[in-house]
């Protein structure tokens, strides 16, 4: 009689080291019926390896399909993203499953589509392991050793309605991070929570990102999300609209040269503004000179009295 082969347990890894990510002149059309929709239009960004980011920005903006390109789900229009070494629109369908299961973790919208509510939080981990630690023959972390990492020491044996809603997200980080990937993505992790859930989850992520260097991006509507994470992007009709560090805002000047304005400031010089240009070694000056009119006789323009400077 032939004894039934058994899988090794699964051991402790070492920690994983976050990937560097590069975007240039990212674009994605989607077609549709009624004719195409630019979801992406020329963004520029870098992540360094290891950093806290969340992009910021209305539903609709891009920052979802931005998202899906990063972790490899959709290959963009146009454009280039390198995830670590890899430049994604150079990887064939195996190398980019293969960058899924082992580099990128993706967390999606609602914890309860990351998990399988039949099963034990240890065996939904472990699940999602064992075809990953086949393929790319390397060591994991335990479930166990997972779920602590995310507060949820001794949760093992618990299933996903017998949790909180905040527990329920932080498992699913646990699912996303199954693999020891050095990119971590996750979409709107906050959104259903009060403010009690939503800070443990972040705390949750700052523990990933303290102990195992991963590279961390978050998804949200919620400013303060990005307020606490560090560094927040702003996306903005499918491109970088602006940029906040450590409590700072910033405009961001794209690869094509263009600078969008905060909406406030937008909303006071409309389309088709002219503008001096005033530029030193220390900073630029826009200056508003006269604005689009619809009277005739004057260029279609309205010459501006004594106009406030914008400096950038």
């Amino acid at each position: 009689m032939t004894a039934a082969r058994q899988d090794a347990p699964v051991t402790a890894a070492q920690p994983a080291e976050g990937v560097a990510v590069t975007c240039h002149r990212l674009i994605h059309i989607y077609p549709t019926a009624t004719g195409d929709v630019v979801a992406l239009s020329g963004v520029d960004l870098s992540i360094a390896a290891g950093e806290m980011l969340a992009l910021v920005g209305p539903s609709g903006s891009g920052k979802s399909t931005l998202v899906a390109i990063l972790g490899g789900l959709m290959q963009p229009s146009a454009g280039r993203v390198h995830v670590g070494d890899h430049e994604l629109s150079r990887l064939p369908a195996k190398g980019l499953a293969a960058l899924r299961g082992a580099t990128v973790g993706t967390v999606l919208q609602g914890a309860e589509r990351n998990l399988l509510p039949y099963l034990s939080l240890s065996r939904n981990i472990w699940l999602a392991q064992r075809a990953v630690a086949r393929a790319a023959r390397r060591r994991l972390d335990p479930p166990e050793a997972i779920l602590e990492l995310v507060g949820l020491a001794g949760a093992g044996a618990r299933r996903v309605g017998d949790l909180t809603p905040g527990q329920r997200q932080r498992a699913a980080l646990a699912q996303g991070l199954a693999a020891g990937p050095g990119l971590l993505l996750v979409d709107e992790p906050t959104s259903q929570l009060d403010v009690a859930g939503r800070d443990e989850v972040l705390a949750a992520l700052t523990t990933v990102n303290a102990q195992r260097g991963t590279t961390v991006v978050v998804v949200t509507h919620d400013g303060e999300v990005g307020a606490q994470l560090g560094r927040a992007v702003t996306i903005r009709d499918g491109r970088v609209g602006a940029e906040g560090r450590d409590g700072r805002d910033f405009a961001v000047v794209a690869g094509d040269g263009t600078i969008q304005l905060p909406p406030e400031t937008s909303a006071a010089f409309p389309a088709g503004t002219l503008f001096e240009v005033d530029h030193t070694d220390q900073s630029i000056t826009l200056r508003a000179v006269a604005t689009p009119s619809s009277r005739p006789g004057n260029g279609g323009v309205t010459n501006v009295d004594d106009p406030p400077d914008q400096a950038v």
